[in-house]
């Protein structure tokens, strides 16, 4: 019985879709929705975003403490001053101005 030299035409389909399967999966890992490059995305989004919160917490601050400033328990005599002689457009008899 003689057997002739047969092609592996089957070790040759398995490797192939093994392959195939291996460069998509890598693919999707680095690539894909939930990838690497997505990741690195999200992180510098969220860092931005940090530094965007701690800028508008500052601000708050200060409209909180100008806020204050104004409120019926807290007068602040110059700030009131400043801003009478600013929306009635006086002045002091000692203010000098320059135009």
């Amino acid at each position: 019985m003689s057997r002739t030299a047969r092609p592996a035409v089957g070790t040759f389909v398995f490797f192939s879709v093994a392959f195939a399967l291996a460069i998509y999966f890598t693919f999707a890992a680095v690539q894909g929705d939930f990838g690497l490059f997505r990741r690195a995305e999200i992180e510098a989004e969220a860092r931005d975003l940090s530094r965007q919160l701690s800028e508008v917490q500052v601000q708050v601050a200060q409209m909180e403490n100008l806020t204050k400033r104004l409120s019926d328990d807290y007068l602040d005599l110059d700030l009131l001053d400043e801003q009478a002689r600013s929306v009635l457009g006086m002045l002091r008899s000692d203010e000098i101005v320059i135009r």
